[in-house]
């Protein structure tokens, strides 16, 4: 017997648990990924559990065991979490109390406790996630659990799924307009809208600090940072060697890590610096729209360099910081769009050295002594010394050129006297060895200096002309201050390997055996483009549905002709729509009532007969009532046809209507119906 004739044949008990038990899974599978892996073995365990007890038609475990297993649920969750009480211990805890109530589904109203369990769990998945994927899978999760509800409230007997899926897909279908208006026009009040965002969970992207070597890390990771819409004809973004997006400011060095000089609070205050922004601009902005993508850090991130506020949704405020960044006043824990103006050709800080640069100078005692003795040895060259900080960061950049100095993913493992073996060692690194190694030579020359990192470069999606700049884009950067100039950008990478500034050549992690198995199947070009496709429908969906927020909310109305709407022009307009609606809704039901209800059919056929024959009868008069008249009126010959309409009211409160009206639809026609004539007889007497 095939597995289709096995399942054909299983009792309706044992086939709709079965089917729940799946959805169930369906519904947990999403949040697997972000759960300990005790939550995901439990809930597996247990469903399997209760599946087999289904398939072999054992009875459930008892309460102890129930109990039990709660327990030690609850407790596991108190270990992970050290608490039962936020977001992912409270997700953890459902998912849990989820799959042990299967273990008591024994009559309708544990499997409507079920139902509501699943419907809260499907929600909270877009806590964690809010892909198109993700929303896809619960899109087939709710069509799941409306056709295992509506195939609960079917009556007894062996109703076939696909009847239930039908319902469901219907019921879903006339939903569908509803949910679209209350996504349109349900007031946004940011940032009450939304789940908060959980600071303590990372992401892989930019941090505040940076460890020599960390950043060849992100090279490994292709995921998307940020998407660049530019405002320009073609959406062509400036030249390849100026597109630097802006990051954190790094400037404490303790020997091997890197951090900046204050910390921003979240509040949206920033302590006071050193040393101001003071920048200028000069030429034409470049404008261009960002959406980036979650990191669980407040930066901005802007093409070097941004004058004005960038313009970002209600809610969110964004500021300054006297190193050239631009800061959200929280943590960015959505997709995050914003608009913005910067200017390519700038300068920025002090124009004459003060004392409080002091910090852009230090070093770690003790550390990289061969670095400081190259250093003392450059000062004591009197052509370099006469040529100022400009001399030394030419000479410095010479010397990457043409030293045989190498830019490499594995430039092998750093000391603890970093720069000394950057320049006499190892000669080769990633972006952030050589940027510290330029930043270490310079501040022992007595040139200030820092370190910024951000992305440098993307690449064009053909299919939406939205730049795409990836994690692999992750770049550092250094920062000369130069008297009479202020800040300069000086890219160090760029003197070992050109191309990795001018022609976006990213360093590549070798391929695996699997990797150059697909290569020799698929072309890689036709991969490329799939991903491509992919990532602009991931884009559409970002912009249409995650960024959805209370301006776009306005332009609507405005695009609608409301001059200057506000959050209760959308309540306003919401709650017409939604009673327009009802009304639309009794409407359609009555007419559909009254027109293919088959029991009203047949009762007005009967009125028009007994009209025909001369009895008149008003429209609401019941067949009880009916009888009465045609009794009275017709005497013991319509007999008959009294009690047929006596035996129509019963059919009306029956509890399964179908066969009986079917009875009586075939009555009627034997009915001894009196003639038409018998009426002009009647009006004639």
């Amino acid at each position: 017997m095939s597995l289709r004739q096995t399942l054909a044949s299983l009792p309706r008990d044992t086939r709709d648990t079965l089917f729940v038990l799946l959805v169930i899974a369906w519904v947990i599978a999403p949040q697997t990924p972000y759960l300990p892996g005790w939550t995901t073995a439990l809930a597996a365990g247990v469903l399997a559990w209760r599946g087999w007890l289904t398939w072999q038609g054992r009875p459930l475990p008892g309460r102890w065991i129930t109990g039990a297993l709660l327990v030690l649920g609850v407790g596991l969750t108190l270990m992970s979490y050290r608490t039962i009480i936020g977001r992912e211990a409270g997700v953890t805890l459902i998912i849990v109390l989820l799959s042990l109530k299967t273990l008591e589904l024994r009559a309708r109203r544990d499997a409507m406790v079920i139902f509501f369990l699943c419907f809260f769990t499907m929600l909270s998945s877009f806590f964690v996630s809010q892909t198109l994927v993700t929303a896809a899978m619960m899109l087939i999760a709710l069509l799941g659990l409306l056709t295992a509800l509506v195939n609960a409230h079917l009556p007894v007997g062996r109703p076939p799924l696909a009847l239930s899926m039908r319902m469901a897909g219907r019921m879903a279908l006339l939903g569908a307009p509803i949910m679209l208006a209350l996504f349109l026009l349900f007031p946004r009040m940011a940032p009450l809208w939304g789940m908060p965002a959980d600071e303590a969970r990372g992401r892989s992207g930019l941090s505040s600090e940076m460890s020599v070597g960390d950043m060849a890390s992100l090279v490994l990771d292709d995921g998307v940072a940020m998407r660049v819409r530019f405002e320009t004809p073609g959406g062509q973004p400036p030249p390849q060697r100026d597109l630097y997006f802006r990051g954190p400011v790094l400037t404490v060095f303790d020997g091997r890590g890197w951090s900046p000089l204050m910390q921003p609070r979240m509040a949206g205050v920033m302590p006071a610096s050193p040393t101001p922004a003071q920048l200028e601009v000069r030429g034409e902005a470049v404008r261009y729209e960002v959406t980036l993508e979650p990191t669980r850090q407040p930066w901005l991130l802007t093409l070097d360099a941004a004058l004005d506020t960038p313009q970002v949704p209600a809610g969110t405020r964004a500021f300054m910081t006297p190193e050239l960044n631009w800061m959200a006043n929280r943590a960015v824990g959505e997709v995050l769009r914003y608009r913005a103006e910067s200017h390519v050709d700038f300068s920025h800080g002090p124009q004459q050295r003060t004392r409080q640069m002091q910090p852009y100078v230090q070093l770690p005692a003790g550390l990289n002594p061969r670095t400081l003795a190259l250093a003392a040895q450059m000062r004591a060259d009197p052509a370099l010394a006469a040529g100022g900080a400009q001399a030394f960061i030419d000479a410095a950049l010479n010397r990457l050129r043409t030293g045989g100095y190498t830019y490499t993913l594995e430039p092998g493992v750093y000391g603890d006297h970093t720069a000394d073996e950057f320049w006499f060692d190892a000669k080769a690194g990633f972006c952030e060895h050589i940027a510290s190694a330029f930043v270490v030579l310079m501040r022992a020359l007595d040139v200030p200096a820092r370190i910024v990192t951000g992305y440098q470069g993307g690449e064009i999606n053909g299919f939406d002309n939205y730049w795409t700049v990836r994690q692999a884009d992750a770049h550092a950067w250094s920062e000369v201050w130069i008297e009479g100039r202020g800040w300069v950008r000086v890219d160090p990478t760029g003197a070992v390997s050109p191309g990795r500034v001018g022609a976006f050549q990213r360093l590549q992690a070798p391929r695996g055996a699997f990797g150059n198995a697909i290569d020799a199947v698929i072309a890689p070009g036709f991969v490329q483009k799939l991903r491509a496709g992919w990532e602009a429908v991931n884009n559409r969906w970002n912009q249409w549905v995650l960024n959805y927020t209370q301006d776009r909310q306005l332009d609507l109305l405005r695009a609608l002709g409301v001059e200057s709407p506000s959050w209760q022009d959308l309540g306003r307009v919401l709650a017409g729509l939604v009673a327009a609606v009802a009304l639309a809704g009794i409407a359609w039901s009555w007419w559909d009532r009254s027109q293919h209800d088959p029991w009203l059919r047949l009762l007005a056929r009967t009125r028009r007969r007994l009209q025909r024959a001369g009895l008149e009868l008003p429209a609401h008069l019941p067949p009880r009532a009916m009888a009465g008249q045609v009794r009275s009126h017709f005497g013991a010959p319509a007999h008959p046809i009294a009690d047929w309409l006596l035996r129509m009211e019963q059919v009306r409160y029956a509890a399964q209507p179908a066969d009986a009206l079917a009875a009586l639809q075939r009555d009627f026609r034997t009915l001894p119906w009196p003639p038409a004539a018998a009426r002009h007889a009647l009006n004639a007497s």
